[in-house]
C-alpha cells in the first residue's frame, strides 16, 4: 500500500496535520503565532547545517529550532521587545540559510521543496519521521495537559499548584521545533505557521472546552491536508500551498458561521 505515493502523501498530510493542530491552539491561546514564524524560518538554517554535515534533515532542522527557541528565552526582556528580538532572528536566520546552501559543493537542493513543501515526494523513511514525530508532540502534550493549560490560562494560579511556567513553555518550544522539523517536507517553512494557527482559530468559535478544541482543530487540519492534497492533485496546483488554501476556505466559513449564530 505504501508503494503509492498518493497514499504517502495523505498519511503524512495527515499526520503533520494531527501533530500541529493541538500544538497550535496553545500558540493561538498564548498568542505565540510569531514565535512558532521565526521558528519556522529558522528551520532553512538547519537545512543547510544537516546537508553541510551530512545529517538528517529532521536532525539539522530540530535542533536549530531548539537553539533559536533557547536563545530567545535567554536574552528575551533585556533591551527588545520580544516581537522585534523575534523578526531579527527570523529573518537573519532564514538570510543566513539561504545564502549557506549556496555554498554547498556537490549538493544539488530544491530550495523551493522546503520552502512551500514537497509532500509528493515523501518516502517510507519520511513518513516515519513524520509519525514519529506526531507521536512525540501528542504524548508532550497529553503528559503535560492539565499543566500547559493552567499556566496559559494563569501563571500565577500555577505557581500557586507548583506549576512552573517557564517549564511548561519549555515544553511547548520542544513540541513546536518537532512540529516544525516533521512539517518541513509537507508544507514548507513559510507555511507550517498556517497549519498551526488556522485549524486551532477556525473552531474556537464552536469548542466549549480546551479539549474539544484541540480535537476539532486536529480534525480540520487532517480533512484539509486530505481534501488539499486531491484537490492539488485534480487541478495540479502546489500541494503545500492549496492544502493551506482549503485550510484558509474552511477557515472564512467558520467565520461565517459563527457570525450567522451571533445574529441568529
Amino acid at each position: 500500500m505504501l508503494d503509492d505515493f498518493m497514499t504517502r502523501a495523505a498519511l503524512a498530510g495527515i499526520g503533520t496535520g494531527l501533530a500541529a493542530a493541538p500544538l497550535g491552539c496553545f500558540v493561538v491561546w498564548r498568542r505565540m503565532a510569531y514565535f512558532g514564524d521565526a521558528t519556522a524560518h529558522a528551520a532553512i538554517l538547519g537545512v543547510a547545517l544537516s546537508l553541510a554535515l551530512s545529517l538528517p534533515v529532521f536532525v539539522g532542522t530540530l535542533v536549530v529550532a531548539l537553539v533559536m527557541a533557547t536563545i530567545v528565552a535567554v536574552i528575551s526582556g533585556r533591551g527588545y521587545a520580544m516581537d522585534t528580538l523575534l523578526g531579527v532572528m527570523a529573518h537573519s536566520a532564514l538570510a543566513f540559510g539561504l545564502v549557506g546552501v549556496t555554498f554547498l559543493d556537490g549538493v544539488r537542493i530544491d530550495l523551493m521543496a522546503y520552502l512551500f513543501g514537497d509532500i509528493l515526494s515523501v518516502s517510507r523513511g519520511d513518513l516515519a519521521v513524520v509519525w514519529g514525530g506526531a507521536a512525540l508532540v501528542l504524548a508532550l502534550i497529553g503528559w503535560r495537559w492539565s499543566a500547559l493549560l493552567t499556566s496559559t490560562l494563569n501563571p500565577d494560579l500555577a505557581r500557586a499548584a507548583g506549576i512552573d511556567p517557564k517549564r511548561e513553555q519549555l515544553v511547548l518550544t520542544l513540541a513546536l521545533a518537532v512540529v516544525v522539523a516533521v512539517a518541513i517536507k509537507v508544507v514548507g517553512v513559510l507555511l507550517i505557521t498556517a497549519l498551526l494557527i488556522i485549524p486551532a482559530a477556525t473552531v474556537r468559535p464552536f469548542a466549549s472546552t480546551p479539549e474539544r478544541m484541540g480535537i476539532l482543530a486536529a480534525l480540520v487540519a487532517m480533512v484539509s491536508a486530505w481534501a488539499g492534497l486531491r484537490a492539488s492533485y485534480a487541478l495540479d496546483t502546489p500541494t503545500g500551498p492549496t492544502i493551506v488554501c482549503v485550510t484558509a476556505l474552511l477557515f472564512s466559513l467558520s467565520t461565517v458561521a459563527s457570525g450567522l449564530r451571533r445574529a441568529g
